[in-house]
């Protein structure tokens, strides 16, 4: 394949259009703008055509869209700094085993957001082959942001755009008041800049409820795994809430950062320490779970897919023949795991135990 992009004729007219006014902002926030962006249409819904045959799919809540049931986190080696020749085969192997959803961040790699650079690399010639989310919590930011993102997606769109690891009150008060980031993520749907709005949370489950009050978002990403049921559940009010409102439900932390799996090898305490997965629960011990276990818990649940975050292309290969191979757990199935997964339950859930006053 190429590496030249693969833009339709309408992508390069928008992307010479963003290009002429000097910042998407700029363009997009006066009212001529405004006026102007509204006639524009989006692409249809990308189209991987290994993905029926290649794993089970579901429905995205109510977008329409049809996912496989395993998707790849922009995570682990995908946020690794100057790693292209490690996270681009990994994504470049995941569409061709048929994942249609690929989740990434502007902050996943840190200042340089290595994660957006990996997939929009593969995404300047594969865009139509995937779904395509991204995520932003601040209004201001959020407008630089998806210029940016833009830019290393190498895409005139992208398919959700997400409101990022929303966890406490004061987060709702920033994001739906004056001047806040839903502002923003209206304004780019408005513009047909992105498709979709999404909501993501790790932390605590009544913010979530909250926003989804407030807003009907097409998605939530959430943490889910078999640990979930121990500390700060999702399962009890958000997840019931979640599948009455038609929300596409992506499970992410399905390992814990493989804190819940017994291959597990902990660091030293002193380096959890360090660590900004470890600021608040450090472990000498591995869980109780194999990554089967783990994944068949999560998409036992009436999730859409789960995105999880690979290392090597060998274990991308073996996340899908999994998600190939998968069967609903029952009832008693599901309980036993949960059971087996409380004595790794807080490292499992390290996200929960945060001290986040300032957020």
């Amino acid at each position: 394949m190429s590496d030249s992009p693969s833009l339709s004729s309408g992508s390069q007219n928008r992307r010479q259009f963003l290009k002429s006014t000097g910042a998407l902002t700029a363009a997009l926030l006066t009212p001529a703008g405004v006026v102007a962006d509204v006639t524009r249409k989006l692409p249809p819904l990308p189209a991987n055509p290994v993905t029926a045959s290649g794993m089970p799919t579901r429905n995205l809540g109510k977008t329409g869209y049809k996912v496989g049931i395993f998707s790849l986190g922009g995570q682990a080696s995908l946020e690794r700094p100057h790693n292209f020749d490690v996270a681009v085969p990994i994504i470049d192997r995941a569409l061709d085993l048929g994942v249609n959803y690929i989740d990434t961040s502007s902050i996943y790699g840190g200042p340089d957001r290595w994660s957006e650079q990996y997939v929009g690399k593969v995404m300047a010639r594969r865009r139509n082959e995937a779904f395509l989310a991204t995520k932003e919590r601040t209004r201001d930011g959020s407008m630089r942001m998806i210029e940016k993102s833009l830019q290393l997606l190498q895409t005139d769109h992208v398919d959700l755009w997400q409101l990022h690891d929303v966890g406490i009150a004061k987060n709702i008060d920033e994001i739906f008041g004056k001047g806040g980031a839903f502002e923003a993520l209206l304004e780019m749907k408005e513009q047909k800049v992105v498709r979709h709005l999404g909501i993501t949370g790790h932390y605590r489950p009544d913010v979530l409820v909250e926003c989804i009050h407030r807003y009907p978002f097409d998605t939530i990403l959430m943490a889910m795994n078999a640990a979930d049921p121990h500390h700060y559940s999702f399962n009890e009010e958000l997840l019931p809430l979640a599948v009455e409102r038609q929300m596409g439900i992506i499970g992410m932390k399905v390992p814990g950062r493989g804190r819940l799996l017994s291959t597990w090898t902990p660091p030293s305490i002193e380096a959890q320490k360090h660590s900004w997965e470890g600021m608040a629960i450090q472990t000498d011990k591995p869980g109780t779970l194999t990554m089967r276990e783990a994944m068949y818990y999560t998409l036992s649940r009436p999730v859409s897919t789960v995105i999880i975050g690979c290392d090597t292309v060998a274990q991308l290969e073996e996340n899908v023949q999994l998600a190939r191979d998968f069967t609903p757990l029952n009832d008693k199935q599901t309980t036993e795991l949960v059971a087996r997964a409380e004595a790794c339950a807080k490292p499992s859930l390290f996200f929960r135990f945060y001290d986040r006053p300032n957020d």
